[in-house]
C-alpha cells in the first residue's frame, strides 16, 4: 500500500519501488531486516521527526545518593580503573589506580539526548514566600498600574543576574551510548524521595507510532539503501548472460544507489536535522 503501516508494508513498498514484483529483487530476508533497522536508526538520530522532545521525572533512591555521596577508595559506588605502564627504566613495572564517583542515573535507552535539569532552589533570590521576587509581587504589583513594565523588566534582569551568579546550575554529562546521566551536583542536599525533571529527546518507537513508516523521508532512504545492497549483490556477477541475452549490471545499479544516498544525506543535513546550538567563547 501507498501508506505503509508497519515494517512489513515499509519493506514491501521500497521492494515495489525497486521493480517488484515485475523483477527480482536479489536481497535476502536478513539483508532486508537490517537495512529496516539501519534506516530506522538514522532516521531516529538525525531526523527531527524521529525524536519527540520530553520531561521525566525521576525520584532519588538511597542507592543514588549513597553511589553520589561515595568517598574515599573503599565506599559503595567507588569505581577503581588501573593503568600499568612497563619497562620503566630503574623502576620496571609501575601501576597507578584511579578512583571515580558513580554519580550517574541510568536512563531508558530511548533517551537519545538530554538538554539540561531542571533547577529547583529556594535561595533568598527566588525560593519561597520571604525570597525577593514572591515580595516584588506582593507589594509591588498588588495594583496593575502600580508600576511600570520598563522597570519592572529591569528589576527582573537584575535578580536573575544575581540568582545566576549566586545559585550554579546543575552540571550534566551525558552519552548515549552509555544511557547513563552523570549529576555532577552536591548530593549532600539531596533526600530520598526529592525529585528532579529531566529535559531530554526521546526517539519516536514506530511500533507505537505507525505513521513514522510512512514518513516521505524513511521511505526515500530504505529504498535508497536496499537499492545499493541489490547492486552489491548482482556485481559479482558481472558480464554473466541471462537467457534471452540480458545482462547483469550490479556496478551502474551500486553507483546509482550511491548518488541517491549521498543525495538523500544532504538533504537530511540542510533540510530535516536538527541544527547545532551555538557555543560562545
Amino acid at each position: 500500500m501507498a501508506k505503509p503501516a508497519t515494517r512489513q508494508e515499509l519493506i514491501d513498498y521500497s521492494l515495489r519501488q525497486l521493480g517488484a514484483p515485475v523483477l527480482e529483487i536479489n536481497i535476502s530476508d536478513e539483508q532486508v531486516d537490517d537495512l529496516v533497522d539501519d534506516a530506522l536508526q538514522y532516521f531516529q538520530e538525525r531526523h527531527f521527526d524521529g525524536i519527540e522532545r520530553m520531561y521525566l521525572k525521576y525520584q532519588f533512591t538511597q542507592g543514588d545518593i549513597d553511589r553520589g555521596r561515595a568517598k574515599g577508595t573503599t565506599e559503595v559506588g567507588i569505581v577503581t580503573t588501573t593503568g600499568t605502564s612497563t619497562n620503566i627504566s630503574g623502576y620496571g613495572t609501575t601501576t597507578s589506580n584511579f578512583y571515580e564517583t558513580s554519580n550517574f542515573i541510568q536512563v531508558p535507552e530511548t533517551v537519545v539526548g538530554i538538554e539540561k535539569i531542571f533547577k529547583f532552589d529556594m535561595s533568598a533570590i527566588s525560593g519561597g514566600m520571604f525570597s525577593i521576587k514572591y515580595q516584588l509581587f506582593l507589594n509591588d504589583l498588588y495594583y496593575f498600574n502600580s508600576v511600570e513594565l520598563l522597570q519592572y523588566a529591569m528589576v527582573k534582569s537584575y535578580l536573575e543576574d544575581i540568582d545566576f551568579l549566586l545559585t550554579t546550575e546543575a552540571q550534566v554529562r551525558f552519552n548515549k551510548r552509555q544511557d547513563r546521566l552523570y549529576l555532577d551536583i552536591d548530593y549532600g542536599g539531596i533526600n530520598v524521595g526529592d525529585f528532579i525533571v529531566i529535559d531530554c529527546h526521546r526517539i519516536l518507537d514506530p511500533t507505537t507510532y505507525t505513521q513514522v513508516f510512512n514518513d516521505s523521508f524513511l521511505k526515500r532512504y530504505l529504498t535508497s539503501l536496499m537499492k545499493r545492497q541489490w547492486g552489491q549483490n548482482l556485481i559479482k556477477f558481472k558480464g554473466v548472460k541471462l537467457p534471452g541475452g540480458i545482462e547483469l549490471n550490479g556496478r551502474e545499479i551500486y553507483d546509482d544507489a550511491l548518488r541517491e544516498l549521498q543525495m538523500i544525506k544532504e538533504e537530511m543535513s540542510t533540510t530535516y536535522e536538527l541544527p547545532p546550538l551555538d557555543f560562545i567563547g
